[in-house]
């Protein structure tokens, strides 16, 4: 009984589920970062879009842009972005996507001291997390061929907001779901600051909103993969790039985010305090888990 046990918990139709590596992970947000700030316009942004282009196409079937255009309406200027689309085992008929944002603030508006708030962030948490979990994943996917398709995002403009006004943020999921390059898939999970130190992912209200059967589905299956820091009670509700996807295009759409960067008690969010010394590879350990066993379990 035993033996069959551990068949059963670690089998899919005959398929062994793959090991996610947090460190692996960390080092893809330890690169990202090596760019600086990646804001768009900026050096940092420009080395950084070729290396995470380069990754995909080394680990996808199939990778390419999506660019479009933003005029910014409160700070005036022009701001020309990328989505970033790669796509595994696109003929299949079960398609899930995950995506992350790429792209860093171009303030550091949260900061206390005011000489410092016109700096960009360096964004190891806020944009390289989850980019970072996403291209471990890529990887896992290269190596492990999963029956289910997967399309991997990275959005760009989701950063470029300004207080109280929603949609001035997440301008590359707007602009991804009011012109679908893909089929519409069955449903997406977003990943965004997801590799604080202090790892905390409470359930997103739009996320149970929107998608409530996925959502019990993936807070159940880390519970049940004993994640601690996955959390089953309600949260906040943020307005990030899964709410486009459903708003715009219907796609049930969850987002896993810890907004609380690095407790309730302190704030590194939109700060130059948002570096890798703040983050953790067992944080991305748990998402990349999660993700890992919602892909390969549901062949």
């Amino acid at each position: 009984m035993f033996v069959l046990l551990i068949l059963l918990l670690n089998y899919g139709c005959g398929n062994a589920v793959p090991e996610f590596s947090g460190e692996r992970a960390f080092q893809y947000l330890e690169k990202q970062c090596a760019f600086g700030p990646r804001n768009p316009g900026s050096k940092g942004y420009e080395n950084c879009l070729a290396y995470l282009i380069e990754e995909l196409q080394s680990t996808a079937d199939t990778v390419w842009t999506q660019p479009f255009t933003y005029k910014d309406p409160f700070r005036g200027g022009n701001y020309d972005l990328q989505n970033i689309i790669s796509r595994f085992n696109p003929t299949s008929e079960k398609q899930i996507l995950l995506g992350a944002h790429w792209d860093t603030r171009p303030w550091s508006d949260m900061e206390v001291d005011e000489q410092k708030q016109n700096n960009p962030i360096l964004g190891a948490n806020d944009g390289a997390s989850g980019v970072a979990v996403l291209l471990e994943l890529a990887k896992v996917l290269n190596e492990n061929p999963s029956s289910t398709g997967i399309t991997i995002i990275l959005f760009d403009g989701e950063d470029l907001g300004i207080s109280g006004e929603n949609k001035s943020y997440a301008q590359g999921s707007q602009y991804f779901a009011q012109n679908l390059p893909i089929p519409k898939p069955d449903h997406a999970i977003i990943l965004d600051m997801v590799g604080d130190e202090h790892p905390h992912f409470p359930i997103e209200r739009f996320s149970y909103r929107n998608a409530p059967r996925l959502v019990r589905s993936l807070w159940k299956l880390a519970q049940k993969l004993n994640l601690p820091a996955f959390d089953q009670t309600l949260g906040y509700t943020l307005y990030d790039d899964h709410v486009p996807l459903w708003d715009y295009a219907q796609i049930p759409s969850v987002d896993i985010i810890d907004f609380d960067y690095p407790h309730e008690y302190e704030n590194y969010w939109h700060t130059n305090e948002d570096t890798p010394d703040n983050c953790s590879a067992k944080s991305l350990d748990q998402v990349g888990t999660l993700l890992i066993h919602h892909i390969y379990g549901i062949e």
